[in-house]
């Protein structure tokens, strides 16, 4: 029997680290997968397949790649994995190459990535929450440093043949039937650490330990809370701030020897989906009458780090 049987043929637009990892899980646990990314990336898989060191394992797995878009022709499923800033541009090129009755997956940072893609093109995305610490060290290479789980939602039987995919993979993938709040949730964490990772170049460990850097995480989390109350969005849990900024130093000790994505953007000149992060906080509070500055701050200063202000 082929490993590849059962399995619907699936497709990583954007392999990134977040694409690189849970689209090397899949094929790693046998499924039909095309990965679609920069020329770099290509030449080194199609030579040297795609490494992946985790801290459960380190593993080369053999992979179809491609650097054009068409080579989603066929594919059942497609993980959209570009970065936020390029998702108007990604789904108006891949909207006429998809198959009849394909899912498209936003595996991607912020909450509103399904709007934007839904704006530019007829598809119709569904969202998820990432969690995985991760990163692209060189071409062909993806170092996995904590986690490695997604949340999708609401129960459908569209979400629910995504959770059985990834949970086939070995890929923890839970429903909720909050998946706003989920969004929402990832957000804050995002919102408080990101940019204070890039802007001190700081692994997130350093982040926790430092008291300096945590007055600036609670009231980062603080705003995007009064942010999430005010766009009557519902986090169980997390109502209280107190809660709520736990979790963050939480999610810093889990991922202690990472750097942020946005970290990571910066060191290598590429730019950042800061927009999606502290800048849809400092937007989304002015719509609201509700006061950012420090999300505004962190926004403005990572901007200015990128080059472009």
């Amino acid at each position: 029997m082929s490993r590849q049987e059962n399995w619907p043929k699936i497709a990583v637009v954007g392999a990134g680290a977040v694409g690189g990892y849970f689209g090397g899980l899949l094929a790693r646990g046998g499924a039909s997968v095309v990965m679609i990314g920069r020329a770099a990336f290509v030449e080194a898989v199609k030579k040297n397949g795609l490494f992946l060191d985790t801290l459960q394992f380190q593993e080369t797995v053999r992979i179809e790649a491609s650097t054009e878009l068409n080579a989603v022709l066929g594919a059942e499923i497609v993980l959209f994995c570009v970065k936020t800033t390029d998702n108007a541009a990604t789904a108006r090129a891949l909207a006429p190459l998809l198959a009849p009755g394909a899912l498209v997956l936003s595996m991607q940072n912020g909450v509103d990535n399904v709007e934007q893609i839904r704006a530019a093109a007829p598809i119709e995305a569904l969202p998820s929450v990432v969690y995985v610490a991760a990163s692209v060290p060189e071409s062909g290479r993806v170092k996995h440093a904590g986690r490695g789980d997604l949340v999708v939602g609401p129960e459908n039987e569209k979400t629910k043949r995504i959770a059985a995919l990834f949970s086939r993979a070995k890929v923890a993938c839970r429903i909720s039937e909050n998946i706003d709040g989920e969004l929402w949730t990832k957000l804050i964490w995002n919102c408080a650490l990101n940019a204070v990772s890039a802007l001190g170049r700081a692994k997130y460990g350093q982040i926790a330990a430092s008291a300096d850097a945590r007055k600036v995480v609670e009231t980062t989390v603080y705003e995007v809370l009064a942010v999430a109350r005010a766009a009557g969005i519902h986090l169980p849990g997390l109502e209280d701030p107190q809660t709520a900024m736990a979790g963050a130093l939480k999610i810093a000790t889990q991922l202690a020897e990472a750097f942020s994505s946005t970290a990571q953007d910066l060191n290598r000149g590429k730019l950042t989906e800061i927009d999606s992060l502290n800048g849809y906080i400092s937007r989304r509070g002015a719509e609201l009458g509700v006061p950012t500055p420090v999300n505004h701050a962190l926004y403005a200063l990572v901007k200015l780090a990128e080059g472009r202000s």
